[in-house]
């Protein structure tokens, strides 16, 4: 028998680390096991050529599929697909888009068995039992979340190639205490750690194999200062004992909770190395409540602005559009407080209703409409109507292409002026009005538009906003020149589009950080 670990990641760049952990606790099985990963946007015939050329007419074939909201689409139309032309293959659904609200979704019907929540133990145990009988009776099965002490890791399945190519994903601990109703980690009922040691035994093979590139999934990095402070001494020695081929480390924090002690560790991580992804939301104190999120805005902002002052981290701070009760002036207000703290990066996100999380209950009260389609965007609310909400939708794209670039620094400033929120979404429409388009812009055509609004709509000269523009290109030189800033039809084909990395520069993060840096 063969036994198949499959899924579509959103990029090459992302190595799945589910299927890395199914496949290190296949136990026996294991032999018979192999990981085909993918990648979206792939022809579906194509996907089912590669995954039936496992297939031995004289044995089973299971196919494991991880399924999530970026891909769910997707996998649906191959295991269509793999039931119309081999329906004797079996196929196991896990991962979070099936493991809530199972019994509606069209792949859990095309689907011989689904597993929710958990799967390191249960995905084993039921190819034993599709394998060797009893067969399974029921279609459903909840996964069974084993103590962490009796899972196996699984970065020794992260392949040479990975390692060279690829970011590697971690994870010190699982879990999340906190009951944020937007997120999926809201249904956890709290955080458990793995043991640090056996964690960084395994961080300490990685990294002797050549990774540099780590980036924590954990939901709640800072939540034990002393295991965070043993994670950062462990990248903290290999900076100092490898200064020329430097560690990258990815943490997702919580912004109120950063003593003394956490500060003097992040403040000997060097330029380049270290980044936080801040969730903040909202500002607004009402929300918060209404979303369960329990936050001190005020030491939260103290933390972020001394992060910028007195560290060398790069901040990836988050803010979410459309959540109950939230109007655009009060999103705007809470805009401008976090654009005024000196982040590297707002990431503006708009409101999603991930399958099972409590956010629902406000659907009536706030007359909360969402897309029925993956990945289920908030369309419309009771305080912000469907048009105004496409404005922020678009206001989020033009954000990062421009701002979070990092390829406008010394623009930006002037873009924003004294009314961050205001004055970008006035950029915001007028592209849109000029181009009808969110996506394809180009880098040289991005600069042309902002020099034109620049000149046209706020009054600036012509050769002072060139050579503003020309400063931000200085560090480019396929661009520093480019025909079409210089107001002449662009010849730069698509390819260069703002903020577009090599799916196979497993530096990626880092590239974009350095570009924030040389303002």
């Amino acid at each position: 028998m063969t036994i198949l670990l499959s899924t579509l990641n959103a990029r090459y760049a992302h190595a799945s680390l589910g299927l890395r952990y199914l496949y290190a606790n296949m136990g026996e099985l294991q032999s018979q096991t192999h990981l085909q990963e993918f990648v979206i946007g792939a022809k579906t015939t194509d996907l089912l050529e590669r995954l039936l050329a496992w297939q031995d007419p004289s044995e089973k074939l299971i196919i494991g599929f991880g399924v999530y909201i970026w891909n769910v689409e997707e996998t649906t139309r191959l295991v269509a697909l793999i039931k119309r032309v081999a329906p004797e293959i079996t196929i196991v659904l896990g991962g979070p888009e099936v493991s809530y609200e199972t019994q509606d979704q069209a792949i859990v019907a095309l689907a011989d068995y689904v597993i929710t929540g958990w799967g390191d133990v249960t995905f084993p145990s039921l190819c034993q039992q599709i394998l060797h009988g009893p067969k399974p009776l029921m279609k459903i099965h909840a996964g069974v979340q084993a103590k962490l002490d009796e899972i196996q890791l699984p970065y020794a399945y992260y392949t040479d190639k990975d390692i060279q190519t690829r970011t590697l994903y971690v994870e010190a601990s699982r879990g999340c205490p906190f009951k944020c109703e937007f997120c999926l980690s809201a249904l956890d009922k709290t955080a458990w750690p793995f043991d640090i040691d056996r964690f960084l035994n395994e961080m300490e093979k990685l990294h002797a194999r050549g990774a540099r590139l780590f980036k924590f999934v954990d939901r709640t990095f800072n939540l034990n200062i002393k295991t965070s402070l043993k994670i950062m001494q462990f990248f903290l020695d290999k900076l100092a004992a490898h200064p020329d081929d430097p560690v990258f480390a990815h943490f997702e924090v919580v912004p109120d909770h950063l003593p003394d002690a956490l500060k003097a560790g992040i403040q000997q991580f060097p330029d380049g190395s270290l980044q936080f992804e801040i969730g903040i939301q909202s500002f607004n104190p009402e929300v918060q409540g209404r979303i369960s999120r329990k936050q001190d805005n005020q030491k939260a902002a103290e933390n972020i602005q001394w992060l910028c002052q007195h560290s060398k981290a790069h901040l990836h701070v988050d803010l979410i559009a459309g959540l109950p009760g939230e109007s655009v002036e009060s999103f705007a207000a809470g805009f401008n407080q976090l654009y005024a703290l000196g982040p590297h990066e707002i990431q503006f996100g708009i409101l999603k209703r991930l399958r099972g999380t409590p956010i629902i209950r406000h659907t009536e009260d706030f007359a909360m409409r969402f897309d029925p389609y993956p990945p289920y965007t908030i369309l419309a609310n009771k305080d912000v109507p469907f048009a105004q909400m496409q404005k922020l939708v678009r206001f989020a794209r033009y954000w990062d292409l421009i701002a979070n670039s990092g390829r406008f620094n010394h623009t930006l400033p002037v873009i924003l002026g004294e009314s961050a929120f205001d004055n970008f979404m006035a950029l915001s429409d007028w592209i849109y009005a000029k181009t009808d388009a969110t996506h394809k812009i180009a880098l040289d055509r991005l600069a042309h538009l902002v020099t034109q609004w620049l000149c046209q709509e706020r009054g600036m000269a012509q050769q002072a906003a060139l050579t503003m523009i020309g400063k931000d290109y200085a560090g480019d030189a396929k661009h520093k020149q480019s025909p079409e800033v210089l107001g002449r039809a662009s010849t730069v084909s698509a390819h260069s589009n703002l903020g577009i990395e090599h799916p196979k520069q497993g530096n990626s993060l880092t590239k974009r950080q350095s570009r924030h840096l040389q303002s």
